[in-house]
Parts: structure tokens; C-alpha cells; sequence
């Protein structure tokens, strides 16, 4: 029921909010939109509809001041889009982009943190891990580990297929085992259906996941009314209640930063890595005057314990890769998950 209302208002949300995006260019006269049109109203929209500047600590106003002056009727598109794509880095925010005739814009701060901040390496995890022997099922690619005694799931985008059966054929394949490790480590996110699909999988006892926020004014703290996000339940599906470890770094971006908070909730589930990359929240967008496209974040997640995780879910075990390990060809966090499984089911 709660994941049905929200389903409902944010698509109506997201539809209103393209319709004014388009507004002018429909309405509009022949006249080609000058440069400084385009970024007052850039500007406005991302003022009056971006829902996280409490949490990215930017002054807006001060963007504006320092960025417009740069812009001038006669200036090139090439020129125009380096400024707009100036004033959006200042979010941080990898949900935040803009695309014009001939690029695309994308957060700086959010590329580096997942390549320069990685926790993951794929040599070392498909050699020693999956292994040439590896299975395939859907998404999932997984093999085990430990002697055979834990099951290692790398699930390396949302965007690929999790259907519930999937992924429960791939467990009913190992009876035996003490518990799974499921890697999202440099999981970009993907389809948010697809975290419901996994978490059917797991116990239900009607706890809340997040509460969800959709922002519905012009000021910065105009917001609907918070609404609980409640635990998938499948009575067609024996839950899986042995330890359950999620492997998460800086490069677990939306859906799988989403996931990680989600799974904090159920009591057979540690996450072990490092903090994710964040973007809980839901894009919309529309279109500038001239025509380029733009999104941004227009809800927000609360987590139970009432903080905004926007920047990142914390693990609930701190582990980072070892480079030493690496050159031995291990991944001492899957060592660290599979040694943690089977000290809690032996």
C-alpha cells in the first residue's frame, strides 16, 4: 500500500514536472532563447525543485551570483554548456546532469570518488572467486567460496535481471550452505523494481526501510509529508534467514546505496565495505528554453534512525581492500564476509 501511494504521487510529481519544463518551448515565441535566459532558468528550477540542498551545504544564491556574470547574449552553445555544467558540479550530486546538442554532463566529485576511492578488483574476484567454473543465473553470476561452505553472489548492476525466482533458484541450488555473500561493490544502480525482487527473498516482519519525501514548493524546505517504506512481502517464497553479508564501496551509486539502507532493516544482514556513493533520492527533469535536457533529484530518503544518507549508507563493518591481499590474488573483505558467516552459523 505504502509503496503504491508513492509510486502514484511521484508520477504524477514527475509529470507536472516535465510539463513545466517544456512549457516555454511550446508556448513560447520563434525567438532563439538568449544565453542568459537559459541560465536564469536553469537556475530557478534546480532553486525551486532540488531537494537536497540541506544536505549538499551549497549556496545557491552565491552559484548565481558568481556564474552569471560569465554568461552574455552571442556566447557559444560550447560555452553556455560549460557554465551551466559549472553551476551543477557545485552540487556534488551524481543524479544531477545536463544534456546539450553535443556532451553531457555528469558529476565530478561522483566519477572520482568511484574510481579513485574503489574498494573492488575484478581480476582478483573473477579469478579467485567465480572462478572459471562460475554460474549464471539472470544477473547474478556466483560460485562458492570457503570450501564450499558460504555462496558468493556478484551482482554488478540493478539495471540487469533479478526476478525473485532467479534468485531464489540460485539459492535452493545450495541447501548446505552457512550463509551468502552478495557483492554490489561498484554497482552503479539500475532498476528500482529489481531491489524488491532480491529483498522478497528475505524475512519480512513489516519492518520500516526509509520514509520518503517529495519536494511539493519553491523554498528549500517545502516538503510533502514523510511516508514509510515498508519490507517486501512474497508468501510465495520461504525467507532466507541464515547470515546474509552486503559488500558495498564508494562506487554503490543509487539503486545500490538504496539496497544497502534497505537491507539495514533486516536482522540476518551485515553490510560490510565501505560507505556507498549515495544518491537515494529520485531524478526528474525537463527542458531549458533552448532545448538541452536536465535532472535532479526531487525527493529525499529518511533512514529509521531519522538521518538523510544522501552522501552515503556506512557499512556496518569498516573494511577496506587490502593491496597486499590483492597481489596474492585475495579479496580480504569476501575473506572477512565468508570468516564472519561462518563464526555466526558454523
Amino acid at each position: 500500500m505504502y509503496r503504491n501511494r508513492i509510486t502514484v504521487t511521484l508520477t504524477l510529481f514527475l509529470t507536472l514536472t516535465l510539463t513545466t519544463g517544456c512549457e516555454k518551448l511550446l508556448m513560447g515565441d520563434d525567438t532563439e532563447p538568449s544565453a542568459s535566459e537559459n541560465f536564469a532558468y536553469l537556475w530557478q528550477q534546480v532553486d525551486e525543485r532540488y531537494s537536497l540542498f540541506d544536505v549538499k551545504d551549497v549556496d545557491w544564491q552565491a552559484m548565481y551570483d558568481s556564474l552569471a556574470p560569465q554568461v552574455f547574449d552571442g556566447m557559444s552553445n560550447d560555452s553556455l554548456f560549460a557554465v551551466l555544467s559549472k553551476l551543477l558540479n557545485s552540487l556534488d550530486d551524481g543524479h544531477v546532469n545536463l544534456w546539450g546538442n553535443n556532451d553531457v554532463f555528469g558529476s565530478e566529485a561522483i566519477y572520482l570518488q568511484k574510481y579513485g576511492n574503489g574498494n573492488f578488483d575484478l581480476n582478483t574476484v573473477a579469478l579467485t572467486y567465480l572462478r572459471a567454473d562460475h554460474h549464471t543465473t539472470g544477473g547474478f553470476a556466483y560460485n562458492t567460496i570457503a570450501n564450499g561452505r558460504v555462496l558468493y553472489i556478484r551482482y554488478s548492476s540493478f539495471s540487469n535481471s533479478a526476478a525473485t525466482s532467479q534468485i531464489t533458484s540460485v539459492i535452493n541450488r545450495y541447501p548446505d550452505i552457512s550463509g551468502i555473500v552478495f557483492d554490489i561493490r561498484q554497482n552503479g544502480g539500475g532498476e528500482i523494481q529489481n531491489e524488491w525482487n532480491i529483498m522478497k527473498l528475505l524475512p519480512d516482519n513489516g519492518q520500516t526501510l526509509y520514509y520518503t519525501q517529495i519536494k511539493n514548493g519553491p523554498s528549500h524546505s517545502d516538503f510533502s509529508d514523510p511516508v514509510a517504506v515498508l519490507a517486501p512481502h512474497n508468501d510465495d517464497v520461504t525467507p532466507f534467514r541464515k547470515p546474509f553479508v552486503l559488500l558495498t564501496d564508494r562506487g554503490s551509486y543509487s539503486a545500490a546505496s538504496s539496497f544497502a539502507l534497505c537491507l539495514k532493516s533486516y536482522p540476518n544482514v551485515t553490510v560490510i565495505g565501505d560507505t556507498t556513493g549515495g544518491g537515494l533520492a529520485v531524478p526528474a527533469g525537463g527542458a531549458l528554453p533552448n532545448g538541452w535536457y536536465y535532472r535532479f533529484g526531487v525527493t529525499r530518503t529518511i533512514a529509521p534512525d531519522g538521518a538523510n544518507y544522501e552522501n552515503g549508507v556506512p557499512p556496518d563493518r569498516v573494511v577496506k581492500l587490502n593491496p597486499t591481499a590483492v597481489a596474492q590474488k585475495r579479496d580480504n573483505i569476501i575473506d572477512s564476509a565468508a570468516s564472519l558467516i561462518i563464526e555466526l552459523n558454523p
